[in-house]
């Protein structure tokens, strides 16, 4: 088995999307970034890896026994052995993984480039491992607006789908009230052109008509419209003032 030495990781926990777990550039100061001391390396094909990286299934048995306690941690000059950690790669894209003790991808983190180059030049001669998983047609993925499709996220920094994902919690929230007074007043606000249209319009399409056309990108005009609907709704508020702080890699 390949081993990698001195990893540093930046854990994003309960991430199912792939978009969600930031590449270096996009670390932050803030962030908790951990030292792995050792950690098994596997390649493995392309369908398992994305299968590891969008989802928080259960991981195939095999895979787990292949690396169970082969992994340690550095901290406070402690070594730490964990039960579950590893590195993986298809040979394009590279996940560090670590299940906490459990048979899913629990905590997930990219790696520094420089170990990204280690890993590739490592992995260049080596055959995939194939492990059994259960992912068929019937597993296939839905996404939702609180768990958004990749291409809602596509071309956005870290602080855009922060905020974008908020706007969205914050429309589903808005769905659950079922009140079409409201959600015609906040279309007409994202579009006052198309207030006389809106106002012949039932609740439910008004307000797909309002998610569908906040979709796609991230503008001036998301940001207003995700600053004014969370007015005066704390948890909320407090999400949106994290992303406003200064953020330094």
């Amino acid at each position: 088995m390949l081993y990698l030495h001195d990893v540093w990781v930046n854990w994003f926990e309960g991430e199912e999307n792939g978009y969600n777990i930031c590449h270096f550039h996009e670390w932050r100061k803030d962030d908790s970034v951990e030292l792995l001391d050792q950690v098994p390396l596997l390649k493995v094909p392309s369908t398992l890896f994305h299968y590891i990286e969008n989802d928080l299934s259960e991981l195939p048995q095999q895979l787990l026994h292949d690396v169970y306690q082969k992994a340690y941690i550095r901290k406070n000059h402690e070594r730490i052995q964990l039960e579950y950690c590893f590195v993986v790669t298809d040979g394009n894209g590279i996940l560090a993984i670590d299940t906490m003790g459990y048979h899913i991808p629990i905590r997930k983190s990219r790696i520094i480039p420089r170990q990204e180059q280690l890993v590739y030049e490592m992995i260049e001669n080596q055959e995939a491992t194939t492990y059994e998983f259960s992912e068929g047609p019937q597993d296939q993925k839905e996404y939702h607006i609180l768990s958004p499709a990749p291409v809602t996220m596509t071309g956005l920094t870290r602080k855009e789908r922060q905020l974008k994902q908020l706007l969205f919690m914050a429309l589903d929230q808005l769905h659950s009230s079922n009140n079409a007074s409201q959600v015609r007043y906040w279309y007409t606000e994202w579009n006052p052109k198309n207030y006389s249209e809106v106002q012949r319009m039932d609740f439910e399409d008004v307000w797909q008509k309002l998610y569908d056309e906040t979709t796609s990108g991230w503008s001036r005009k998301h940001i207003t419209l995700c600053e004014n609907l969370i007015k005066g709704q704390p948890f909320f508020e407090k999400l949106w003032e994290m992303e406003q702080e200064p953020k330094v890699n």
